[in-house]
């Protein structure tokens, strides 16, 4: 096998940049239409460099002034932040003091490294099918309460391209909410609390709030498969003394012998149920409440949010469409030949140049496309068969060869083969999902206008 040559990356990330991303969804996303004069200009990026080089303040006049911009740096990684009072590239010019950041989608930002106390299949950055669940879990139960306990029309899901997932919801009014509020509204999504020496993490009280139990309702869809099967959370006694720590002690003894008579972790959690069922019954008033099972469920099944990144308005968080170049799988076989400790590979070498595979079979070898997810899909979503870049520069580069052969005659401008590009490669459907999220988006922003016309009208 080669040996690694890093400079490889880099000669993707130019083709990627110069022909692959999206550029004119991404101006239409965050310019917001244009209603707002200088809403564009006054945004943060920050650019992370080869060698972890990291450039804040950057900001852009316009979507050329952007692509002119990327296509010279060649990010490895792209951030975005809030919308300032001034142009951000010109805030050592402003008076001290003066330079605030004003507004700013709310964003939500879940990491699969903080589910580490309660999956049992990974640990740190790695993923796998059998954990990705929580993340389809926290993406229904948040989304589902933004949807319908804030009325938050225009949320945007995106996989951050190796352990995670973010969520940026982009209402107008939301932009434009104080730290205090996002706060508030990040503590009414929180239930598990404690860091790593608190057991019990969930704690509920007899009255139980309509936005638990309907996440109570969607985790109970998952439960079986995810916990009890693919987690097997009460295989063993080392496993089924964690859950213990979370029930009362009166039931220790009593639990443990039917866990030792018990096959799986199906026929344990029935037992469970049923002795939890029985103490409730006895003890109605007891501090732990009649809700044993659900405090469990929550603990090992309900969202976990990073509550900075979602309070500060100055926070920035990793764009959309911005390519991850490390990876987290250990190995991954290609063409007979495994490949191990994928952070630090080159593209595969020129003689496999050939070689058919799908995105997954690719996944991790030079990094994965942080894309949008498509909400009426979200079970369906598979990490490991998101595009990476080398992928989608290897569609590119042979649907490319074909086509000098078809149009050798033909003059094409840039700007339209650029346009064209993506659509022939595996990025094609996250594009359409994105560009159906700006269309709602649009259609918003008209109907207010129309509004506000009308109210003026009447005067």
């Amino acid at each position: 096998m080669e040996t690694f040559d890093p400079t490889e990356l880099p000669e993707l990330l130019k083709l990627y940049y110069r022909r692959l991303f999206p550029y004119s969804q991404y101006y239409r996303w965050l310019n917001y239409g244009g209603v707002i004069k200088n809403y564009f200009q006054h945004r943060e990026f920050s650019f992370t460099l080869k060698d972890d080089i990291y450039i804040r303040y950057q900001s852009f006049n316009n979507q050329s002034d952007l692509e002119k911009e990327m296509q010279k740096m060649n990010p490895y990684k792209i951030d975005i932040g809030a919308v300032y009072s001034h142009r951000p590239n010109q805030h050592n010019t402003v008076k001290l003091g003066a330079f605030q950041a004003q507004e700013k989608e709310l964003v939500f930002d879940i990491d699969m490294t903080d589910y580490d106390d309660v999956r049992r299949c990974c640990s740190s950055a790695d993923i796998c099918p059998k954990c990705w669940t929580l993340m389809t879990m926290a993406i229904r139960i948040i989304d589902r309460a933004l949807k319908e306990d804030f009325g938050f029309k225009h949320r945007l899901w995106v996989y951050s391209g190796r352990r995670g997932v973010h969520c940026w919801v982009c209402d107008e009014s939301v932009r434009k909410l104080s730290s205090a509020v996002r706060s508030g509204i990040v503590e009414y999504l929180s239930l598990v609390k404690g860091g790593q020496d608190v057991k019990k993490k969930v704690h509920l009280s007899e009255k139980i709030h309509p936005f638990i139990r309907k996440s109570i309702n969607i985790i109970k869809k998952y439960f079986e498969e995810y916990a009890l099967v693919n987690q097997d959370i009460l295989e063993n006694k080392e496993s089924w003394d964690k859950i213990l720590a979370l029930v009362p002690e009166t039931i220790h003894d009593e639990l443990q012998q039917s866990f030792q008579k018990s096959h799986n972790s199906l026929q344990r959690w029935e037992h469970l149920k049923k002795v939890a069922s029985r103490y409730q019954n006895n003890i109605k008033n007891d501090k732990y409440g009649p809700w044993l099972e659900w405090e469990i469920m929550l603990q090992y099944c309900f969202p976990r949010l990073d509550i900075n990144v979602s309070k500060g308005i100055n926070h920035l968080l990793k764009s959309p469409f911005s390519v991850h170049p490390k990876t987290e799988s250990h190995s991954v076989t290609q063409a007979g030949v495994q490949w191990r400790d994928l952070g630090s590979l080159q593209p595969l070498p020129s003689r496999f140049k050939q070689f058919s595979a799908s995105p997954s079979q690719v996944a991790g070898i030079t990094g994965r496309i942080s894309v949008p997810i498509d909400l009426q899909k979200v079970d369906q979503f598979d990490p490991f068969t998101v595009p990476t870049i080398s992928f989608i520069c290897r569609e590119l580069d042979a649907i490319s060869t074909n086509e000098e052969e078809k149009e050798e005659n033909e003059a094409e401008s840039d700007v339209k083969h650029r346009t064209r590009d993506y659509k022939k490669t595996s990025l094609a459907p996250y594009v359409k999902v994105f560009e159906h999220f700006l269309e709602n988006l649009d259609k918003s922003r008209k109907g207010e206008l129309l509004k506000k016309s009308d109210l003026q009208k009447d005067f």
